[in-house]
This record gives structure tokens, sequence and C-alpha cells, in this order.
């Protein structure tokens, strides 16, 4: 079998091999990979000739078939897509489009009554000068029975020639994380990265042919390239969940019992939601084989839960940020195991090398051992939009740096800002974000252990505390039955009096970021309009 080069292979072949196979349901309904593919192709022709070649091509529009059309439209076009969610602030897509150096868009939004005023789309569009609406590059695509031979073979040869001119380490797509100065950080992921990693994926899981995967990650979320390109890479069945379905859990529910999904690659968030509010009792979901989740520590008790209703499928555990597409490292949950500590980390993918770093600089080999992790390999994005691929002083900032442990050769790998601790038989176990470590008291203090003890108290499913550093506070909000007053003395006993927090909340549910995550900012406004 020839290597890969280029992510379009994975379509290209599953089309070849089961054209009639159903490749995307979405709300609209359901096609085939034959549909898939020349749909594809007809939008790269189209967009070629909006000048799309070796340009980013932002799309502004909710996940759908022609969203999907569009993305991959752009790569037969020869361009990198950058999904951008058509809710997003105004502000924020024109610092995308502004970083992107005269981008084309492609507007997704349905009509003219949902646009802003004209002057805002100008201000929408800043630094583009080509913008395409959706609904016409869809119809264009799919409605082309008109063409002659002449012009199908002028497309083709199009097409082809595009494709020779490129290489593996072209982008694919450039995703704008918010990071940790609040600005929008795009990520740049060439092909060769997506590549690497989903075969890896596909294999470690044996995602199949057969397998009906539901796509809970809206586009500009890295989940979803898990979704698309695992789907794709083996012939499966993508499922585009409406996204109103994850305000209404018992229909959601219901929806993954009538489309007889298989796989769900979701965030902790997403499944604590349904577990949350008991969205799982009285459904059917034993086609669900797997379960991999990731973007924050799974809480135990939820995770008991989704077991005990999918009795004999398989739970993973996933790890890794977007800029090392999309994981680094897995666990595969043993149902037998108490996991008193939490779940650990696991184990690294193929041709990924995971390592931590103490703050002395030292490697982190014995057990007990916290570190910093670092990530090298072949699936590590190319960069940030704007900025360096390497640092001077490899402890300024998190990202892409220099090897700390190489100084003969160019040796990049991810900084991630994670901490670890390794344990008995060198597993690693996850404890919390740099960015989580508060100094209070004058003690150093990681809000994830205060997460994990209150967890541990019978009548606790869920917490997720903050620091209030205007009132130099720890408060702990949590999801449950047990009383407040309860809970607070509690942790009186079980946690050092620098960590006990000021103030224990219970709440109904947690604010989540547009990824799926639990929003600890939201969390502490909310603190203030409770007093």
């Amino acid at each position: 079998m020839n290597q890969k080069l280029n992510v379009l292979e994975y379509l290209e072949e599953s089309a070849r091999h089961h054209p009639n196979h159903c490749a995307i349901i979405d709300e609209s309904g359901a096609y085939s990979y034959k549909e898939l593919l020349e749909s594809s192709k007809r939008a790269g022709v189209a967009l070629a000739r909006f000048g799309a070649t070796g340009r980013a091509v932002v799309i502004v529009s909710k996940k759908s078939f022609s969203t999907l059309i569009a993305m991959l439209g752009t790569l037969y076009a020869g361009g990198f897509y950058v999904p951008v969610d058509p809710n997003a602030p105004v502000k924020r897509i024109r610092n995308i489009c502004s970083a992107l150096n005269n981008p084309l868009v492609i507007d997704g939004r349905k009509s003219n009554a949902d646009f802003l005023t004209r002057n805002r789309q100008e201000d929408l569009c800043l630094g583009a000068k080509t913008v395409v609406h959706l609904d016409s590059l869809f119809v264009s695509c799919t409605l082309n029975d008109t063409l002659s031979p002449n012009q199908i073979k002028e497309n083709d040869e199009l097409l082809a020639n595009i494709r020779l001119s490129s290489i593996d380490v072209d982008p694919v797509y450039i995703l704008f994380t918010s990071g940790t100065t609040g600005k929008p950080k795009g990520v740049v992921v060439h092909h060769k990265a997506v590549l690497s990693f989903i075969d890896s994926f596909v294999a470690t899981f044996d995602i199949r042919g057969d397998d009906r995967i539901a796509n809970q990650a809206p586009f500009d979320f890295d989940v979803s390239v898990k979704d698309i390109y695992g789907a794709l890479a083996v012939g499966a069945t993508l499922i585009l969940i409406p996204r109103t379905l994850f305000s209404k859990p018992f229909e959601l529910a219901k929806y993954l019992e009538i489309k007889n999904v298989t796989v769900m690659i979701w965030a902790v968030a997403a499944l604590c939601l349904m577990t949350t509010l008991h969205a799982l009792d009285g459904h059917d979901l034993s086609s669900v084989r797997m379960v991999l989740f990731s973007g924050e520590i799974m809480p135990k008790r939820h995770l008991d839960r989704w077991m005990k209703v999918l009795h004999e499928a398989k739970f993973v555990n996933l790890y890794g940020p977007s800029e090392i597409i999309c994981n680094c490292m897995y666990h595969v949950v043993d149902r037998n195991r108490t996991y008193p500590y939490g779940i650990p980390l696991g184990t690294a993918f193929a041709n990924r090398e995971v390592f931590l770093l103490k703050d002395d600089g030292n490697l982190a080999t014995e057990v007990g051992d916290v570190g910093e992790i670092y990530v090298r390999g072949s699936s590590l994005a190319s960069g940030y939009v704007g900025m360096l691929n390497s640092q001077k002083n490899v402890s300024e900032s998190f990202g892409f740096v220099q090897n700390p442990r190489n100084n003969l050769y160019t040796d990049p790998v991810y900084r991630t800002g994670d901490y670890a601790e390794i344990l008995e038989g060198g597993e690693i176990l996850y404890r919390g974000r740099r960015d989580n470590q508060i100094k209070h008291q004058g003690h150093r203090i990681e809000l994830e252990e205060i997460d994990r003890t209150v967890e541990r108290q019978d009548g606790v499913t869920r917490c997720r505390s903050v620091y209030d550093h205007k009132r130099n506070r720890l408060l702990a909000f949590y999801e449950g039955n047990v009383d407040e007053v309860l809970l607070a003395q509690k942790l009186r006993n079980r946690l050092p009096r620098f960590m006990v927090p000021s103030k224990v909340m219970m709440v109904t549910g947690m604010p989540l970021t547009k990824n799926g995550k639990v929003d600890r900012v939201q969390l502490m406004e909310e603190s203030y309009i409770h007093g």
C-alpha cells in the first residue's frame, strides 16, 4: 500500500471500495460516500476558481453535510480550512480573519434575516476580499448534471494538478483556541500530522466500516477531527448530532438509540450532562460498543453510571491538547479496578514520546515524582499562526519549544502546561493545569486536588473549584444531593486547613465553554451574583 500524503485519500479510498455506504447523516438527510466525494470535488473546483489554492478559507457555519463539503472542498482546492462558530462574537471572527492575511470566507448563516447589519457584516469579513455563501456553494456542487464531457475533463485536470503540487506538510486546517491570553491562537495542523494520528487511532481502537460514530463536538473543536477523519479512514458512518439536543438530554439519548450509535468520542462534560439528569434511564443503548472521553477528568461516579448502563462497552480515557493532534495518550478502563487515585493517562500512542520534567528541569522517573508533560512525535502541529515555533528560553511560555533534553539539533516538542505524577507500575496520573495552580496562604495549591477530594465524598457526583483573587478565597461548586453545610464539615477533616474552601455551593449544573469543558470563569462570576 502506498503511503498516504493527503487526508483526502481517506475519502477517496472509502468511496472507491464502498460508494453506496452511508457516509454522513445530519438533520437534512443521509448521504453516501459517492455523494460526499463528488460534491467535495465540485466544491473544490468552485473554490479553486474563487482563489482558495494556498489560502485560508474561513468557514462560518454550524456543522452539517454542506459544511463538511466546504471543508473537504477547500482541501481539494489546495487550501486549508478554518472552522468558526457562527455564534462567535464578531470581534473574535474579525481577529481570526485579520490574523489570516486575506482569507476567503464561506458564510454559512441561513438567510439575510440572520445577518448582522450590513456594516457589521463587513466587520465580520475584515481582511477578506472574497465571501461565498455556503448555500450557493452547496447548490453548485450537488446540482451539476449540465456539465459537458470537456468541462468534466477540465475539472478533473484542475484537481489533479492541485494535488500534484501539494505535499504532506501543507496545512489541513487551523483551529483557533482562546489560549491563556484570551486572544484567538491559531493551531496550524498539516496532512502528515493528521494521517499519523488517525492511522494510529483507528488501528488502536479497531474503528470499523460498520461503525456509526456519533459526533458531539462542533467542527471548530479538535475532538471532531477524530470523528471526521476516523470515519473517512475506514468508511464508517458519521452521525452529526443536532446541537439543540444537548439542551434536551432525554431526547439526545433517544436519538442515540434510534440511530444505533456504536462509537462515542465525547467531551467529559457532555457525558456528565446526561448522567446528571438521569437521561440514560429507560433507553436501550446496547448498540454502543465504545465510549472515548477527553477534555477533563472524568468523575468516577459519572463513569460508573455509564458503565452500568453500557455493561459490555469499552471505555477509554484520552489525553492531549489540540497542538499534538488530537491525543498523545490513552487508557482503557478496567472494570475490575477501583482507581482510588483517579484514572491514569495511560499509554502513549504509537510514534509519540511523552515525558515529564520536574520544576528543577530534571526528568521525572521515580514513583511520586511530579512533572510537566512534554510531547514529541510526528503528530505535532506546525505551530501557531504568526508565531515562531521555538522559544529562546524553554521556561518562557507553554507551546512549541526546543526539546530541553537535546542541544545538538532542532528537535521540537510541545510543552503542555499540564502536570502529572508517576504512579506504581509507571502509570501517569494527571495532576492539573499549571494555570490552575494558585498560591494561597503561602501554599501552592492545585485546584484539581480539591476537586478530587470533594468528589470522593458521598452524595457528590462532580466538583469544580475556583480561586477568588479579589477576596483571596477558595470556592468549591459541586453537583449532588449532600447538604452544603455537612459537606463543608467533612472537607475540614479531609483537607489541609489552607485548602479548605471558604464557601461550598451546590449547583444543578455546570456552565460549559463552547468546547464542552466546565467554565471555571463563569462559576466565579456566578459566585459574585450569589454573594
